[in-house]
């Protein structure tokens, strides 16, 4: 459960290809609740994220900081300064340990604290806070990330710009919930990380 620059570097590039594949359907599953631009928002950091990386990082610090800013400087909307704090607390976090679960940890409590939103929310944390104990756990499995992704379809938006349609926004998986999916998927499939 140890991240390397190596290993780190590995699950960016499995997350950007997914992110890739996947960037018109985020972006459908944004359209009746956003703005419709969340996989090629997500898709255009990715391919920025991976650009930075494929320089390797001296260290894992540096590695975590890199993909922040350049998640931050190319993602629109509230993705960008989302994820990009979900990497800069980890990147914090990682001087003084390089356990997964516990910079997870790190990354779930920025999101929080950057997007004001809580579980129920019908947003990324929703999925986050449901994963990262699995992930300490040493039991994250895909149907795990799949329940999680799922159960933000019946919710109501309390948060973001899907909050504005109320009881509307039922019946939509949020987008921000699927591509927090995608990562923890990632995460799963890059071997020695779990």
């Amino acid at each position: 459960m140890t991240l390397t620059v190596d290993t780190l570097t590995v699950w960016m590039n499995k997350f950007t290809d997914k992110i890739e594949t996947n960037k018109q359907y985020l972006s459908d599953l944004d359209t009746p609740i956003g703005d419709g631009d969340h996989g090629f928002n997500m898709d255009r950091g990715m391919k920025a994220v991976e650009e930075k990386l494929s320089t390797k990082p001296s260290d894992l610090t540096n590695g975590l900081k890199t993909i922040a800013m350049a998640l931050i400087s190319t993602v629109g909307g509230a993705s960008g300064p989302l994820y990009g704090t979900a990497f800069l607390e980890m990147a914090k976090k990682s001087s003084s340990t390089d356990n997964i679960g516990e910079l997870l940890d790190a990354a779930l409590a920025g999101i929080e604290k950057r997007g004001g939103a809580k579980p129920g929310d019908k947003t990324m944390v929703d999925v986050w806070s449901a994963l990262v104990p699995s992930v300490k756990a040493g039991n994250l499995t895909k149907d795990k990330i799949r329940s999680a992704v799922d159960a933000t379809k019946d919710m109501v938006a309390k948060k973001g710009r899907a909050s504005y349609l109320g009881e509307r926004s039922k019946g939509h998986i949020d987008p921000g919930s699927e591509s927090s999916g995608y990562l923890f998927e990632t995460l799963l499939e890059t071997e020695g990380l779990l």
